[in-house]
Parts: structure tokens; sequence; C-alpha cells
């Protein structure tokens, strides 16, 4: 085992395509993406329902060494200012098999 990062980011479903190229930039390449997720936050509730898809959010998983760590939070950080959402990072271990 060793440790990382892991990260998770919640946020409007048309911000994920940026948020996927932050992770790209900072050489990130794996991460698990989660569409229509449903909850409640400092926007109120989303229902991931509507028809437009406009107000619906994503949920995104990924991974990193704790020396990117900061950089990645730094890029995404502006996304989350601009369109509301949730960045959480904790400790992990990798389990290598």
């Amino acid at each position: 085992m060793r440790p990382i990062k892991r990260v998770e980011i919640i946020t409007d479903s048309i911000e994920m395509t940026q948020v996927i190229r932050v992770l790209e930039q900072q050489g990130i390449s794996g991460y698990t993406l989660i569409r229509d997720v449903i909850g409640r936050g400092e926007r109120g509730m989303r229902l991931g329902d509507e028809p437009s898809g406009v107000f619906q959010n994503s949920y995104l998983l990924t991974t990193c060494d704790p020396e990117q760590v900061e950089a990645l939070v730094a890029a995404v950080r502006p996304i989350l200012q601009r369109r509301g959402g949730v960045c959480l990072v904790t400790d992990s271990w990798w389990v290598r098999h």
C-alpha cells in the first residue's frame, strides 16, 4: 500500500468538462464520474431530473499523490467559486493488486 489523497468534487454537470481538463493539466488521468447526483447544499435542493440538465450536478472521484493536491485544489477552486460545489480531500491508501 502507499499513501495517496482522495479527491471528491461535486459541481454543476456543465462544469465537469472543465474539471476534467484541470485534472489532465495536473497530470491526473484517472477518475470516476457519476452524473445526475441528488442532494442539498448552499444552492438549495438539486433533484437531477430537470429536462434541460442546467441544474444537474455530477460527482467526480479521483486520487493523486500528496505532492499534487495543493496545485489541484488551487486549479479547481475558481470553478467552484464561479458555479458552487464541493471539493473534499482526504488521506487514503492505494492498495496495489
